[in-house]
């Protein structure tokens, strides 16, 4: 693929409004991206949870922007960091997972990213690695010989760690190691650019330092939004269950867009649709803000669901909630003691997914005869009642033995 320098297209992906920082400079990485060479982009992903965000989304879809514009670009899934745990943004040590608690999460996260890049492309696809494939090769010899790029006052500038120190609560040493090892991911790929959120600068910065202390090469580090809340600063996050999530229906999807808090429409607009930003500047002065959110809704459920199912959801709500008419959604089905209720929840179709099913029982959205259920190994037990009533939300499933 030729690399495309029109200055237009590369001005529509550098003011668009989701990368909020470029290091060293903005106008060196325009300069470069300007020069016809192919530059090698990645982003890196933990796997540390089954699920991903409209914030991920976004970054994926910058990704795919500079792809098309005829750079190399790397999804790299964190198999061996996943494991050791990002202290990034965190007030205590992260729990550590096993390979194939990382592993399983991948292979979920691969099927979820598929709407938002061309993997299947013959011209210039997305490439995707593992940085176990080189971080597991690594002896004590090799990681003692990173280290010495780095100092202990380099990595106390954290603002994590001097909060904790501030605190009183520990700081393990493997969390030392983890910016060392997201590091050395930039030079064992070679790296032209690395995308990232603006609360992995620290570790992105860490690439920077070793590519060109070891092979005296420098790295453009992308920053982009975390999407938070203006008002309140809450941000999605898979590890705290908390955001629009890409595991789930068309309806469930729509639904949660619509519910969003106002205030959030034009940044969800900017970062995860394909509109111009012309277009929006002129969808955003419209008057009526329901029909201005069933537009967002629209844009990005479409990407992850198809234009068809898309339209079902939008009349589904629009009969649910605009025309008040009453859903039929008293569901019978048949159900055996012993049953997991997690088997339960996604063969009713009241979840689309094992994951789902798992967030919403942590949120204390899944009732069994309006008893709250928050254990995932929770099985059915029926005695001597006949039915149990099963509620998600609105919809309400019959269990009957």
């Amino acid at each position: 693929m030729q690399v495309n320098t029109d200055e237009k297209a590369i001005d529509e992906v550098l003011e668009r409004g989701t990368i909020v920082q470029v290091l060293p400079t903005k106008e060196a990485f325009k300069e470069r991206l300007m020069s016809g060479e192919q530059l090698r982009f990645y982003i890196g992903f933990d796997a540390t949870a089954p699920t991903l965000h409209l914030s991920h989304a976004k970054n994926l879809m910058l990704l795919e922007k500079f792809r098309k514009l005829g750079h190399e670009v790397i999804v790299l899934f964190g198999d061996f960091t996943a494991r050791i745990g990002d202290p990034s943004g965190e007030d205590s040590a992260r729990k550590q997972l096993t390979r194939e608690d990382v592993m399983e999460n991948v292979k979920i996260w691969k099927e979820l990213i598929e709407p938002l890049m061309e993997f299947n492309g013959s011209d210039n696809p997305p490439l995707i690695k593992y940085n176990n494939d080189w971080l597991s090769k690594l002896n004590f010899e090799d990681v003692i010989s990173l280290a010495s790029n780095l100092t202990v006052q380099q990595m106390l500038e954290r603002d994590m760690f001097e909060k904790r120190i501030q605190e009183g609560k520990p700081i393990h040493l493997h969390e030392f190691l983890y910016p060392l090892m997201q590091g050395y991911d930039s030079v064992a790929m070679d790296v032209d650019a690395e995308v990232c959120g603006t609360d992995q600068i620290f570790n992105a910065l860490t690439g920077r330092t070793l590519l060109r202390k070891l092979k005296n090469k420098d790295k453009f580090v992308v920053a982009v939004t975390l999407m938070e809340n203006p008002k309140t600063g809450d941000l999605m996050s898979k590890s705290k269950g908390t955001g629009i999530f890409l595991d789930v229906s068309a309806p469930d999807m729509y639904g949660q867009i619509m519910s969003q808090p106002d205030e959030m429409v034009e940044i969800l607009f900017v970062n995860v649709t394909s509109l111009s930003l012309k277009e929006i500047s002129e969808l955003m002065k419209m008057d009526n803000l329901r029909d201005l959110k069933m537009r967002l809704a629209f844009e990005i459920v479409k990407i992850f669901h198809g234009e068809d199912k898309t339209k079902t959801a939008q009349q589904a709500f629009v009969d649910q909630f605009q025309n008040k008419s009453i859903p039929d959604n008293l569901v019978e089905k048949t159900g055996t003691t012993g049953l997991e209720l997690l088997d339960v929840l996604v063969e009713t179709g009241l979840v689309s997914s094992k994951s789902e099913a798992r967030r919403k029982m942590d949120e204390g959205a899944v009732k069994l005869d309006e008893e709250k259920i928050t254990d995932h190994k929770y099985q059915l037990e029926f005695g001597d009642k006949e039915e149990k009533i099963l509620k998600l939300g609105r919809k309400i499933v019959k269990l009957c033995r």
